[in-house]
């Protein structure tokens, strides 16, 4: 069996001497897999799973929001804990541009630039949790809090209330 080649998200998590563990999820080739599915396909409870949110800020820089995949990013938190006075959700189609990552394989570690990073504050009462590995088809777990050391990222409540 191949080894599955590594991706620059995976590769960096090596070079900072962080462990991880990737897993591995059942998809059609260039096919996004909505995060519900993800934590269903590896799983995983959904509350462990965060995806990837690209936003740009009314100073035109750019911004990443990690959430659990079944949560909401609330968008005037978000601007707050940035620090800037709006933020919104750029194009699908500027997502590669931007990150150097597809729709769907966005990680928050390993984009071709730095971002201002914040995960949602819920990721800490996890052990460890999952964001995209930098492909579709591929997580990576690891410990919140080396996660985000590894993008120099921060913490905030960032996700709009869930109705009960």
């Amino acid at each position: 069996m191949a080894k599955e080649a590594k991706t620059n998200a995976m590769r960096m998590l090596e070079r900072a001497k962080i462990p991880y563990t990737a897993h591995e999820y059942p998809h059609e080739e260039g096919q996004a897999v909505d995060g519900a599915n993800v934590a269903r396909l590896t799983g995983q409870d959904p509350a462990r799973v965060f995806k990837t949110l690209v936003t740009q800020g009314a100073d035109r820089n750019y911004y990443v929001f990690v959430v659990p995949v079944l949560a909401e990013l609330d968008l005037k938190k978000a601007a707050k804990s940035a620090g800037v006075k709006s933020v919104a959700m750029i194009h699908v189609a500027d997502i590669n541009k931007v990150t150097g990552y597809i729709r769907g394989g966005c990680s928050p570690v390993g984009m071709k630039k730095q971002y201002l990073t914040v995960f949602d504050e819920s990721c800490l009462t996890q052990d460890t949790i999952l964001v995209s590995g930098g492909r579709i088809g591929t997580q990576i777990e690891c410990a919140p809090q080396q996660l985000i050391a590894a993008v120099r990222g921060k913490t905030a409540a960032i996700t709009q209330e869930q109705a009960e």
